[in-house]
């Protein structure tokens, strides 16, 4: 069993994250773009949370290029896309009983949003 020792974390931290992915894949979105998270019903893990599914938020940053864990752990392929922080109203997360001054930021790949309508 591999394991993380306290000893190789400034290793790994120096050396960045074995996921992300040097390769020119254009953005779908910009920062400030409106977005909507895409009902993901299919069989098999993703990495989706379901309370931001059919949600629409606003991007506020992108990460860059990443493998897309949900093909890359099912041997589909690495997949890169971009990965970006949404940040979503608690009022359109939990209605009513969201604040309205409160805010939840959630990373999300290229393939699970779509421009909002």
């Amino acid at each position: 069993m591999n394991m993380l020792t306290v000893d190789m974390v400034p290793v790994v931290l120096a050396t960045g994250d074995p996921a992300r992915v040097d390769e020119p894949v254009p953005a779908k979105f910009r920062k400030g773009d409106r977005v909507t998270v895409i009902e993901l019903n299919g069989i098999g893990h993703n990495r989706l949370p379901s309370y931001i599914k059919a949600k629409t938020g606003t991007v506020t940053f992108d990460h860059g290029v990443f493998v897309f864990p949900d093909t890359s752990a099912h041997g589909k392929g690495p997949k890169p896309q971009h990965v970006y922080t949404i940040c979503f109203t608690a009022k359109e997360l939990w209605g009513e009983a969201g604040h309205a001054s409160d805010r939840m930021y959630v990373d999300a790949w290229d393939d699970y949003l779509q421009p909002a309508s």
